[in-house]
């Protein structure tokens, strides 16, 4: 029987992951029982968000037990089944992990790659999670309105290229990105319509050069970034402003002692603010048509997605410890199977 391939956790992480909290392990070729069937993953994805699940305690999902493959989404190819509704060569997005394969049942995160003329790794990137997230953490939990002023913090990521984007898309009146090189910014106004970019790491005040981007106030900040961030832009939000926390990259890494508090709280009484974070699975069963219309705008160019691409899955671990160095440029993503 082939093998599989899969990356576990060696040890919890302390502080920023490095490769050597992570292992590399072949394991036998798992058989589909009745209901079931096995994917050949062909591109697998490392999520920030992951970060979460690797210290040893439970955060909004449960830690990771030590020698298990880590979380991450995937999308493949059945190459075997006993699914009637999943045959043999379908095409799937799935919770796979980082493995070479995985066992599905139909239920859970799971969907059949519909026919666009999108690449495949999309399926897990703009048109994946990171895409839903920014898809949901807009319209429904900003609750984004025609009109309004958006910031989006971690700009250049998939996640926050995308909700600015649709931002513009829906009608917003400006769109501001946070981003960290020029190569970043460039990419924020010149190709995903941005109206302005600041890049943080060079940008001796930070704050006067939001405020004066946001001369009425920031009606929508959509946060990738972390309580720092926060706690930055809340002097700076108009009269009922929302905050959709998405993301808090800048705090993965911290214990909670670390992390940096929220001080700036009396815009959530003088100027009504709402803040309010999300978990996109909650919004499953209006998936579909959010990842159709996505589809629609990145086949017609609407939609920009940049991609950072890495072979083998021995490539994993690396690829997911440089999200916390900052060296990401867009979605990453790995190839560890042939496309059929």
């Amino acid at each position: 029987m082939a093998d599989m391939q899969q990356v576990v956790l060696a040890r919890y992480c302390e502080g920023a992951p490095v490769p050597d909290d992570f292992r590399l392990e072949n394991a036998g070729l798992p058989e589909p029982k009745e209901g079931q069937f096995r994917v050949a993953h062909v591109w697998c994805s490392v999520d920030p968000g992951t970060r979460s699940r690797l210290s040893g305690g439970d955060s909004y999902a449960m830690a990771l037990p030590l020698g298990k493959p880590v979380d991450g989404f995937s999308v493949g190819i059945v190459e075997a089944s006993q699914n009637a509704d999943f045959p043999v060569g379908t095409k799937v997005f799935c919770a796979g992990g980082w493995k070479t394969h995985s066992i599905q049942s139909g239920r859970g995160f799971i969907g059949k790659v519909p026919d666009a003329p999108v690449p495949l790794s999309a399926w897990i990137g703009v048109l994946g999670v990171p895409g839903l997230t920014a898809w949901f953490g807009l319209k429904t939990v900003a609750k984004f309105r025609e009109g309004d002023a958006v910031l989006v913090t971690s700009a250049a990521g998939p996640v926050g290229a995308t909700a600015g984007q649709l931002a513009k898309a829906w009608g917003a009146s400006k769109v501001v990105g946070i981003a960290g090189s020029d190569a970043k910014c460039d990419f924020l106004t010149r190709e995903a319509g941005f109206d302005a970019a600041i890049n943080y790491k060079t940008e001796t005040d930070l704050t006067a050069a939001i405020a004066a981007q946001f001369p009425k106030g920031v009606d929508v900040l959509f946060d990738n970034v972390g309580n720092d961030m926060v706690n930055r832009v809340l002097p700076l939000m108009a009269l009922n402003g929302r905050i959709c926390i998405s993301g808090q990259v800048a705090d993965y890494n911290l214990t909670p002692e670390q992390t940096p508090g929220i001080v700036n709280t009396k815009p959530f009484i003088t100027h009504r603010v709402n803040m309010q974070g999300l978990v996109v699975f909650d919004f499953a069963r209006e998936f579909p048509e959010a990842l159709q219309t996505m589809a629609g705008l990145l086949a017609s160019g609407k939609l920009k997605s940049n991609e950072e691409r890495f072979d083998g899955i021995t490539a994993m671990p690396e690829a997911f410890c440089g999200l916390f160095r900052g060296e990401n440029f867009g979605r990453r993503v790995v190839r560890v199977g042939e496309e059929k």
